[in-house]
Protein backbone atom coordinates (compact mmCIF):
# COMPACT_ATOMS: atom_id res chain seq x y z
CA UNK A 1 0.00 0.00 0.00
CA UNK A 2 1.19 3.28 -1.20
CA UNK A 3 -0.29 6.85 -0.64
CA UNK A 4 -0.26 8.60 -3.73
CA UNK A 5 -0.37 12.36 -4.32
CA UNK A 6 -1.60 13.62 -8.23
CA UNK A 7 -0.62 16.81 -9.26
CA UNK A 8 2.35 16.38 -6.65
CA UNK A 9 4.43 18.81 -8.26
CA UNK A 10 1.81 22.09 -7.65
CA UNK A 11 1.39 24.68 -5.35
CA UNK A 12 -0.58 22.54 -3.09
CA UNK A 13 0.97 19.28 -3.94
CA UNK A 14 4.52 19.72 -2.94
CA UNK A 15 2.91 21.02 0.34
CA UNK A 16 0.97 17.68 0.84
CA UNK A 17 4.28 16.00 0.01
CA UNK A 18 6.15 17.91 2.85
CA UNK A 19 3.47 16.92 5.62
CA UNK A 20 3.87 12.90 3.94
CA UNK A 21 7.27 13.23 4.21
CA UNK A 22 7.11 14.24 8.03
CA UNK A 23 4.62 11.49 8.64
CA UNK A 24 5.71 8.54 7.17
CA UNK A 25 8.91 6.87 5.13
CA UNK A 26 9.42 8.35 2.21
CA UNK A 27 9.40 4.78 0.26
CA UNK A 28 5.62 4.86 1.28
CA UNK A 29 4.93 7.87 -0.58
CA UNK A 30 4.46 8.01 -4.44
CA UNK A 31 3.74 11.44 -6.31
CA UNK A 32 1.67 10.93 -9.82
CA UNK A 33 3.23 13.47 -12.42
CA UNK A 34 3.03 14.23 -16.07
CA UNK A 35 6.90 15.33 -16.20
CA UNK A 36 9.43 13.25 -14.40
CA UNK A 37 12.28 16.33 -14.68
CA UNK A 38 9.78 18.67 -13.07
CA UNK A 39 9.52 16.31 -10.19
CA UNK A 40 13.34 15.11 -9.78
CA UNK A 41 13.37 16.71 -6.68
CA UNK A 42 10.69 14.76 -5.01
CA UNK A 43 12.65 11.64 -6.08
CA UNK A 44 15.61 13.12 -5.02
CA UNK A 45 14.06 13.09 -2.12
CA UNK A 46 12.93 9.18 -2.46
CA UNK A 47 9.66 9.66 -3.57
CA UNK A 48 8.01 7.09 -6.09
CA UNK A 49 7.28 8.36 -9.31
CA UNK A 50 4.71 7.44 -11.62
CA UNK A 51 4.71 9.28 -14.92
CA UNK A 52 0.55 10.14 -15.97
CA UNK A 53 -1.69 12.55 -18.09
CA UNK A 54 -5.16 13.42 -17.22
CA UNK A 55 -5.70 13.82 -20.55
CA UNK A 56 -4.45 11.07 -22.16
CA UNK A 57 -6.64 7.90 -19.75
CA UNK A 58 -4.22 5.19 -21.35
CA UNK A 59 -1.16 6.27 -18.99
CA UNK A 60 -3.52 6.57 -15.63
CA UNK A 61 -3.30 2.48 -16.17
CA UNK A 62 -0.18 2.62 -13.80
CA UNK A 63 -0.55 5.26 -11.70
CA UNK A 64 -1.95 2.98 -9.40
CA UNK A 65 -2.45 -0.08 -6.97
CA UNK A 66 -4.54 -1.98 -5.06
CA UNK A 67 -4.98 -0.70 -1.70
CA UNK A 68 -3.46 2.58 -2.31
CA UNK A 69 -4.54 5.78 -0.46
CA UNK A 70 -4.79 8.21 -3.05
CA UNK A 71 -5.20 11.84 -3.23
CA UNK A 72 -6.66 13.94 -6.10
CA UNK A 73 -5.48 17.00 -5.68
CA UNK A 74 -8.24 19.10 -8.41
CA UNK A 75 -6.70 19.99 -11.53
CA UNK A 76 -5.71 23.31 -12.24
CA UNK A 77 -7.70 23.58 -15.98
CA UNK A 78 -10.97 25.06 -15.47
CA UNK A 79 -13.47 23.72 -17.96
CA UNK A 80 -11.58 20.51 -18.63
CA UNK A 81 -11.78 19.18 -15.03
CA UNK A 82 -14.22 17.11 -15.27
CA UNK A 83 -13.40 14.89 -17.96
CA UNK A 84 -9.96 14.63 -16.24
CA UNK A 85 -10.77 13.86 -13.06
CA UNK A 86 -13.48 11.09 -14.46
CA UNK A 87 -10.23 9.26 -16.23
CA UNK A 88 -8.74 9.49 -13.23
CA UNK A 89 -11.34 8.26 -11.17
CA UNK A 90 -11.95 5.06 -13.53
CA UNK A 91 -8.39 4.26 -13.29
CA UNK A 92 -8.57 4.51 -9.21
CA UNK A 93 -11.42 2.45 -9.45
CA UNK A 94 -9.93 -0.68 -11.95
CA UNK A 95 -7.04 -0.56 -9.48
CA UNK A 96 -8.65 -1.24 -6.30
CA UNK A 97 -7.56 1.50 -4.75
CA UNK A 98 -8.71 1.10 -1.01
CA UNK A 99 -9.22 5.49 -0.19
CA UNK A 100 -9.64 8.17 -3.01
CA UNK A 101 -9.82 11.56 -1.10
CA UNK A 102 -10.63 14.36 -3.28
CA UNK A 103 -9.87 18.03 -2.54
CA UNK A 104 -13.31 19.80 -3.96
CA UNK A 105 -14.90 23.98 -2.07
CA UNK A 106 -16.70 24.67 0.56
CA UNK A 107 -20.14 23.92 0.55
CA UNK A 108 -20.11 21.09 -1.52
CA UNK A 109 -23.51 20.11 -3.67
CA UNK A 110 -24.67 22.93 -1.87
CA UNK A 111 -22.13 25.55 -3.41
CA UNK A 112 -23.93 28.07 -5.53
CA UNK A 113 -21.62 29.46 -7.69
CA UNK A 114 -19.66 28.54 -11.07
CA UNK A 115 -16.64 27.46 -9.42
CA UNK A 116 -18.14 25.13 -7.49
CA UNK A 117 -19.60 23.00 -10.78
CA UNK A 118 -16.79 20.82 -11.80
CA UNK A 119 -16.11 20.43 -8.17
CA UNK A 120 -19.92 19.31 -7.78
CA UNK A 121 -19.86 16.95 -10.69
CA UNK A 122 -16.33 15.39 -9.89
CA UNK A 123 -18.02 14.12 -5.81
CA UNK A 124 -20.74 12.95 -7.76
CA UNK A 125 -18.75 10.61 -10.21
CA UNK A 126 -16.85 9.82 -7.60
CA UNK A 127 -20.10 8.09 -5.29
CA UNK A 128 -21.23 6.42 -8.64
CA UNK A 129 -18.07 4.75 -8.55
CA UNK A 130 -18.64 3.22 -5.13
CA UNK A 131 -14.46 3.85 -4.46
CA UNK A 132 -13.97 4.57 -0.64
CA UNK A 133 -14.16 8.56 -0.82
CA UNK A 134 -13.38 11.03 1.84
CA UNK A 135 -14.25 14.48 0.18
CA UNK A 136 -11.96 17.48 1.75
CA UNK A 137 -14.18 20.91 0.62
CA UNK A 138 -11.72 22.99 0.45
CA UNK A 139 -12.49 26.84 1.36
CA UNK A 140 -10.95 29.70 -0.03
CA UNK A 141 -6.78 30.27 0.39
CA UNK A 142 -5.02 33.20 1.79
CA UNK A 143 -2.95 33.06 -1.33
CA UNK A 144 -5.42 34.03 -3.53
CA UNK A 145 -4.86 37.62 -2.14
CA UNK A 146 -2.01 38.11 -0.89
CA UNK A 147 -0.19 36.29 -4.20
CA UNK A 148 -1.56 39.59 -6.05
CA UNK A 149 -0.09 42.47 -3.85
CA UNK A 150 1.89 44.21 -6.01
CA UNK A 151 -1.06 45.89 -7.70
CA UNK A 152 -2.69 46.58 -4.71
CA UNK A 153 0.08 48.22 -3.04
CA UNK A 154 0.71 50.61 -6.32
CA UNK A 155 -3.29 51.79 -6.45
CA UNK A 156 -3.86 51.53 -2.63
CA UNK A 157 -7.04 49.74 -3.06
CA UNK A 158 -8.25 46.26 -2.96
CA UNK A 159 -10.98 46.08 -5.61
CA UNK A 160 -13.97 43.62 -5.56
CA UNK A 161 -17.38 43.35 -5.65
CA UNK A 162 -18.01 41.33 -2.94
CA UNK A 163 -19.48 43.43 -0.67
CA UNK A 164 -18.84 43.21 2.85
CA UNK A 165 -18.88 39.27 2.58
CA UNK A 166 -16.40 37.32 5.23
CA UNK A 167 -13.82 35.29 3.84
CA UNK A 168 -12.71 31.98 6.55
CA UNK A 169 -9.88 31.67 4.39
CA UNK A 170 -6.28 29.30 5.24
CA UNK A 171 -3.02 28.82 4.16
CA UNK A 172 -2.01 26.37 1.45
CA UNK A 173 0.34 24.81 4.25
CA UNK A 174 -3.26 24.79 6.55
CA UNK A 175 -4.85 22.46 4.25
CA UNK A 176 -2.08 20.46 2.84
CA UNK A 177 -1.67 19.18 6.51
CA UNK A 178 -4.86 18.53 6.69
CA UNK A 179 -5.20 16.41 3.38
CA UNK A 180 -1.66 14.71 4.50
CA UNK A 181 -3.96 13.57 7.63
CA UNK A 182 -6.84 12.30 5.49
CA UNK A 183 -4.83 10.48 3.99
CA UNK A 184 -2.46 8.85 6.76
CA UNK A 185 -5.15 8.67 9.63
CA UNK A 186 -7.67 6.42 9.95
CA UNK A 187 -11.93 7.19 10.20
CA UNK A 188 -11.82 9.46 7.66
CA UNK A 189 -13.51 6.95 4.90
CA UNK A 190 -16.90 7.75 3.55
CA UNK A 191 -17.17 11.98 5.30
CA UNK A 192 -16.91 15.27 4.04
CA UNK A 193 -15.14 17.70 5.58
CA UNK A 194 -16.30 21.50 5.39
CA UNK A 195 -12.55 22.50 5.52
CA UNK A 196 -12.03 26.59 6.03
CA UNK A 197 -9.87 28.74 8.33
CA UNK A 198 -10.77 29.56 11.96
CA UNK A 199 -11.53 33.19 11.53
CA UNK A 200 -13.18 34.74 8.67
CA UNK A 201 -12.61 38.65 7.69
CA UNK A 202 -13.81 41.30 5.30
CA UNK A 203 -11.88 42.72 2.44
CA UNK A 204 -12.47 46.23 4.66
CA UNK A 205 -10.53 44.05 7.18
CA UNK A 206 -7.76 42.94 4.71
CA UNK A 207 -7.16 46.64 3.74
CA UNK A 208 -6.79 47.56 7.19
CA UNK A 209 -4.55 45.64 7.95
CA UNK A 210 -2.46 46.27 4.85
CA UNK A 211 -2.19 49.67 5.62
CA UNK A 212 -1.22 49.11 9.42
CA UNK A 213 1.56 46.18 7.71
CA UNK A 214 2.95 48.79 5.25
CA UNK A 215 2.25 51.88 6.18
CA UNK A 216 0.05 53.16 3.88
CA UNK A 217 -3.12 53.90 3.09
CA UNK A 218 -4.74 50.90 1.33
CA UNK A 219 -8.62 51.07 0.93
CA UNK A 220 -11.10 48.46 -0.12
CA UNK A 221 -13.16 49.84 -3.40
CA UNK A 222 -16.63 47.94 -4.07
CA UNK A 223 -17.51 47.79 -7.75
CA UNK A 224 -19.99 46.32 -9.57
CA UNK A 225 -19.36 43.03 -10.64
CA UNK A 226 -18.96 44.54 -14.63
CA UNK A 227 -16.78 46.64 -13.84
CA UNK A 228 -14.81 44.16 -11.43
CA UNK A 229 -14.67 42.06 -14.43
CA UNK A 230 -13.68 44.70 -16.64
CA UNK A 231 -10.70 45.80 -14.59
CA UNK A 232 -9.61 42.11 -14.58
CA UNK A 233 -10.18 41.53 -18.11
CA UNK A 234 -7.55 44.60 -18.22
CA UNK A 235 -5.18 43.17 -16.36
CA UNK A 236 -4.76 39.87 -18.66
CA UNK A 237 -7.07 37.52 -17.13
CA UNK A 238 -8.96 35.21 -19.94
CA UNK A 239 -12.74 36.82 -19.79
CA UNK A 240 -13.91 33.27 -18.41
CA UNK A 241 -11.98 33.07 -15.90
CA UNK A 242 -12.76 36.76 -15.09
CA UNK A 243 -16.24 36.43 -14.89
CA UNK A 244 -15.57 32.81 -12.47
CA UNK A 245 -13.70 35.05 -10.16
CA UNK A 246 -16.48 37.99 -10.27
CA UNK A 247 -19.01 35.25 -9.75
CA UNK A 248 -16.80 33.84 -6.57
CA UNK A 249 -17.17 38.12 -4.93
CA UNK A 250 -21.01 37.32 -5.49
CA UNK A 251 -20.54 34.61 -3.43
CA UNK A 252 -18.63 35.73 -0.75
CA UNK A 253 -21.07 38.77 -0.45
CA UNK A 254 -23.64 35.85 0.08
CA UNK A 255 -21.62 34.11 3.06
CA UNK A 256 -20.73 31.38 0.95
CA UNK A 257 -16.80 31.02 1.73
CA UNK A 258 -17.51 32.67 5.34
CA UNK A 259 -18.05 29.45 7.26
CA UNK A 260 -15.95 28.51 10.25
CA UNK A 261 -16.83 24.99 10.98
CA UNK A 262 -13.14 23.68 12.67
CA UNK A 263 -12.77 20.68 10.76
CA UNK A 264 -9.42 22.31 9.14
CA UNK A 265 -7.91 22.97 12.27
CA UNK A 266 -9.36 19.31 13.56
CA UNK A 267 -7.64 17.31 10.61
CA UNK A 268 -4.34 19.51 10.64
CA UNK A 269 -4.36 18.90 13.96
CA UNK A 270 -3.67 22.63 14.76
CA UNK A 271 -5.42 26.12 14.73
CA UNK A 272 -5.21 27.52 11.19
CA UNK A 273 -2.49 30.02 9.73
CA UNK A 274 -3.58 33.94 10.71
CA UNK A 275 -4.25 36.14 8.04
CA UNK A 276 -1.87 38.60 9.14
CA UNK A 277 1.47 35.79 9.36
CA UNK A 278 0.18 35.02 5.60
CA UNK A 279 0.40 38.52 4.83
CA UNK A 280 3.66 39.65 6.79
CA UNK A 281 5.12 36.86 4.73
CA UNK A 282 4.10 37.75 1.20
CA UNK A 283 5.29 41.64 2.27
CA UNK A 284 8.36 40.64 3.28
CA UNK A 285 9.06 38.81 -0.38
CA UNK A 286 6.82 41.30 -2.63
Amino acid sequence: MSIVVTGATGELGRLVIDELLAKVPAGEIVAVVRNKEKAAALAARGVELRIADYDRPETLAEAFRAGDRVLLISGSEVGKRVAQHSALIDAAKAAGVAQLAYTGILGGPDADFLLAEEHKATEQLILDSGLPYTFLRNGWYTENYTANLAPVLEHGAVVANAGEGRIASASRADYAAAAAAAVTGEGHLGKAYELSGDTAWSLAEYAALLSELTGKEITYKEVPAAVHQEILVGAGLPEGFAAILTDVDEAIARGRLAGTSGDLARLAGRPTTPLATTVRAALATA
